[in-house]
C-alpha cells in the first residue's frame, strides 16, 4: 500500500491533491491514502473562521470549502488529525471522528481506524501541560482564552490510547514526541532550525503524552508535523525489540519538504476506512467518565475491564457493518446561494449515529458541563496562563498564524 504523508496542511488542499496526482502521473504509481498531520484547517463557510486560532489577517478561507460543498471531490481518501490551528468548531462536532467532507476523514481527538488491513492510530492537538490534567470544558462560541486552549491534549484521550492493546501499524500526531531528536541527525536539524538547541538541551521540545504513547504502542510508522522542517528518526524499541520509523514534514509551500510516499505492507484491498472495534470498545467503556469541565480529570489508577464493551461492540459491528457514518452537510457553505444566519452549532449527525450505535448518551454540547469555563475577564477556575512556545518567523504558535 503506498501511502502520502503531508506535514501541515493550513486549508491548501487543492495544492496538495495536485502535488500527488502530478506525482502519480511522472512516477506512474498510485497512491492509496493520504495521511495529514494536523493544521488541516477545514473550515466551511465565513463562520469557522472566528474559531480558527490564527490572527484576523490569517484568517482565509482557503480551499477545504469547496470539498465540503462538493464542488470538487479528494481524489485520495484522506485521514487528517487536528493541530493548533482549526476550525475548531467543526472538530468539536466530530469529537469521536468522522468525514469532515466527502472522503475526508477526521480521526477525532483521538482515534483508530482501519484502511484496509492496517490499523492507523492519532492524536489531535498540542501538548501544554497547564491544561492537560483538565477536561474538555469549552463549548462553541469560543470566548479569546477558549479557542486557544480548546486545542490542547488533553490526559483523558491519551489514556484511551493508552489502553490500545492490538498492533498499530502508524500513529500521528501533530507535534513531535519529547526526546524524539535523540533518534535522529540533531546537528543537521540544528543547522536548519539553530533555536531548537534550547528547548532540546532542556527536554522541552515536544510532547510529552506523545513520547509516552511512542513507548507503550511501538508502532512501525509514526508521522508529525508542527514544527515546520522535516526531520527523520529511528526508535529503538529497548534490546531486540520493534523499531518505529519516525518522520516529521514540512507545511505546503513550493520549495518545502511537506509530502513524502511510505509503503506499507497490507493485504490485498479493498482500501477503505472502517471503524475499529477495539477502539470502539474502548470508547464506549471510558465515555462514562468523559471530563467536561475545566476540574482535573481523575481515573483512579483503574483499568477498565473492556471485555463486555468488546463484545456490545462486536455484535453491533456485525449487524451494521465497520463503515462510518455517511457524509452529512450540518452548515450552508461558503459561497452558498443559502441566507440566512449561520447556526453556531450544531449535532453532527454522524455523531450521532456512532453513539446511538454504542448506546451511548450525546455530551458535547452540555453546557450545564461547563461551569468551570475559563471567562474572558481572566476568572478561569485556577487555569494558568498558557505558556506558549516562543518562536522567530513563522513558528509561534499565537503570533503569526502560520504554525
Amino acid at each position: 500500500m503506498k501511502i502520502a504523508i503531508e506535514g501541515c496542511m493550513h486549508g491548501d488542499l487543492d495544492n496538495v491533491y495536485a502535488t500527488l496526482l502530478h506525482l502519480q502521473q511522472v512516477e506512474r504509481t498510485q497512491i492509496d491514502l493520504l495521511i495529514c498531520c494536523g493544521d488541516f484547517q477545514a473550515v466551511r463557510n465565513e463562520k469557522d473562521l472566528e474559531s480558527l486560532s490564527v490572527p484576523p489577517k490569517y484568517r482565509a478561507m482557503n480551499s477545504f470549502w469547496k470539498y465540503y460543498s462538493g464542488e470538487k471531490v479528494a481524489p485520495f481518501p484522506t485521514i487528517f488529525i487536528g493541530g493548533n490551528h482549526e476550525a475548531s468548531n467543526y472538530l468539536w462536532e466530530l469529537y469521536y471522528g468522522g468525514w469532515a467532507a466527502p472522503n475526508i476523514y477526521f480521526l477525532g481527538f483521538a482515534g483508530v481506524v482501519k484502511f484496509g488491513s492496517i490499523r492507523i492510530g492519532g492524536l489531535s492537538g498540542i501538548y501544554k501541560s497547564n491544561h492537560y490534567h483538565l477536561g474538555h470544558f469549552e463549548r462553541p462560541p469560543y470566548n479569546s482564552r477558549d479557542i486557544k486552549s480548546v486545542y490542547h491534549v488533553r490526559e483523558y484521550d491519551v489514556h484511551k490510547l493508552m489502553q490500545v492493546e492490538e498492533p498499530l501499524d502508524i500513529f500521528v500526531s501533530h507535534d513531535w514526541p519529547l526526546g524524539i531528536t535523540d533518534h535522529g541527525d540533531c546537528k543537521a536539524l540544528l543547522r536548519d532550525k539553530p533555536y531548537f538547541e534550547e528547548e532540546i538541551q532542556d527536554k522541552s521540545l515536544g510532547s510529552k503524552p506523545a513520547a509516552e504513547l511512542l513507548e507503550k504502542l511501538k508502532p512501525p510508522y509514526w508521522f508529525s508535523a508542527h514544527l515546520h522542517c522535516k526531520f527523520a528518526a529511528l526508535v529503538q524499541h529497548g534490546d531486540g525489540g520493534p523499531v518505529t520509523k519516525f518522520l516529521a514534514l514540512d507545511k505546503c509551500i513550493p520549495g518545502r519538504k511537506f509530502l513524502q510516499i511510505v509503503e506499507v505492507e497490507s493485504e490485498p484491498g479493498p482500501y477503505e476506512i472502517q471503524y475499529d472495534e477495539e477502539w470502539l470498545a474502548i470508547t464506549h467503556r471510558y465515555n462514562s467518565i468523559f471530563p467536561l469541565t475545566a476540574r482535573r480529570s481523575y481515573f483512579g489508577g483503574k483499568q477498565l475491564d473492556l471485555k463486555d464493551s468488546r463484545e456490545r461492540v462486536k455484535s453491533k459491528l456485525q449487524s451494521r457493518g465497520s463503515k462510518p457514518f455517511e457524509f452529512v452537510c450540518t452548515v450552508p457553505c461558503y459561497n452558498s446561494s443559502q441566507t440566512g444566519p449561520v447556526p453556531e452549532h450544531n449535532r453532527n449527525p454522524q455523531t450521532e449515529g456512532l453513539l446511538r450505535l454504542l448506546e451511548l448518551p450525546y455530551v458535547l454540547d452540555d453546557t450545564n458541563s461547563s461551569v468551570s469555563r475559563v471567562d474572558d475577564d481572566g476568572e478561569n477556575g485556577g487555569i494558568e496562563d498558557e505558556d506558549e512556545i516562543q518562536l522567530p518567523d513563522d513558528d509561534d504558535d499565537d503570533d503569526d498564524g502560520d504554525d
